[in-house]
């Protein structure tokens, strides 16, 4: 089970890592209910650094995934 959480958080790091490198900024929709704002529209630019420790962590976390044992046998 750990193998695998540990596997899909790398996978997830690596993809998100790659998603900042191709964009500059992303704009998250506004929250609309009732015609009302509830959460205002925001936009997020990460930083210059961002993308590539994203994807070397991912790179380790997927290198490490590979080197635990399949299953603990008692």
């Amino acid at each position: 089970m750990w193998r695998s959480f540990f596997l899909a958080m790398g996978v997830f790091s690596l993809l998100l890592g790659a998603e900042c490198l191709a964009i500059d900024q992303a704009t998250i929709k506004p929250r609309i209910q009732g015609g009302q704002v509830i959460r205002p529209e925001k936009t997020v630019q990460p930083p210059d650094w961002a993308p590539w420790s994203l994807m070397a962590g991912g790179a380790v976390i997927v290198l490490y995934t590979f080197t635990l044992p399949r299953r603990v046998k008692d």
